[in-house]
């Protein structure tokens, strides 16, 4: 497969929309629901180009876990996962449960044993927001997919030398 010029990219991007999704019920999908991430992000920068750093990689399969979880964990039935590049500098992580109750937002507080996950999440995604549905809530928010155009990305070697290991 011949590798695409940016120009290229850029006009894939503006029609396309890449997307998976999957259904979890038992708290043993939480972590297909995050190797589901790993393989979609691995597959945007393999088939279609876009840099998906390792920070990126693994704060994704955090947002999917954290999600996933509160999801099994305060909603009946199972839940629905989606990640979705449609801009091409961007994946958006939604999860969408059964529950008509949107999550409490607690404040941050350190000395607090547990119920930091919408924290988390909301400390490292771009966006934030909980959307009622005709049955249920969906949360989604959005991560960057590269962190810096020099930056390491998932499978491939940086291109400028590391200081200690010229």
């Amino acid at each position: 497969m011949e590798k695409m010029t940016g120009a290229e990219r850029r006009r894939l991007l503006r029609g396309d929309v890449f997307s998976v999704s999957g259904a979890f019920e038992g708290s043993e999908d939480i972590a297909v629901a995050r190797d589901l991430a790993r393989s979609f992000l691995t597959d945007v920068q393999a088939v279609y180009g876009l840099p998906v750093s390792g920070r990126v990689m693994g704060t994704v399969q955090l947002v999917v876990s954290e999600l996933v979880t509160n999801a099994r964990k305060y909603a009946p039935g199972p839940c629905l996962l989606t990640l979705e590049v449609n801009d091409g500098a961007s994946v958006e992580v939604s999860v969408w449960d059964s529950s008509p109750t949107p999550p409490a937002i607690l404040a941050p507080d350190p000395t607090r044993i547990g119920q930091h996950g919408l924290e988390i999440v909301m400390a490292v995604g771009q966006s934030f927001a909980v959307h009622r549905e005709p049955v249920g809530k969906r949360i989604t928010t959005a991560i960057g997919l590269a962190d810096d155009p020099g930056e390491d990305t998932v499978g491939h070697q940086s291109r400028q030398p590391h200081p200690d290991h010229p």
